[in-house]
Parts: C-alpha cells; structure tokens; sequence
C-alpha cells in the first residue's frame, strides 16, 4: 500500500509542532488566512473597477449622442433665425 496512514500522518504533526512550535504555526495560520482573504478582496475589487469602468463608458457614449444632437438642434434653430431675417 502506498497511500499515507493516520499514523504518519499524526508523527509528522508532533514533528512540525515541535520544531516550530505552537506560537509559530498560530501566527503562520493567521498570516495565510489574512492573505487569502486580501487576495479575494484584490479579485473582487478588480471585477467591480471593471464594471463601473463599462458603465462609465457607457454613460459617457449615451451623453456624448444627447450632446451631439442636442448641439445639432442648436446650429439647426440658429440657422432657421438667420435665414428668416
């Protein structure tokens, strides 16, 4: 059988926390949950910078059209005064 029992699986724990301690491994265990969870908010972060980001552009493109054509109205109607003086 090739496959790892409990009981290596056990003395290699005793090994681990002798050698370093349980000091070491509690502030070891905090340090990777705080940089998993920093990497999830990274990731998270990014998809919502990125949505906004296409929104804004959207939003840009819907007021540069109104923009244009409210302007064009504008020239329109200014020249409509023009010729009728």
């Amino acid at each position: 059988m090739c496959g790892i029992s409990i009981w290596q699986l056990l003395i290699v724990a005793v090994i681990v926390v002798l050698l370093f301690g349980t000091k070491k491994l509690r502030n070891l265990g905090g340090d990777l949950g705080s940089a998993i969870k920093g990497f999830k908010n990274a990731i998270g972060d990014e998809k919502d910078s990125t949505t906004k980001t296409e929104k804004s552009k959207d939003s840009l493109a819907d007021s540069n059209t109104t923009t244009n054509k409210t302007n064009k109205t504008n020239k329109d109607e200014a020249q409509k005064e023009n010729s009728q003086a």
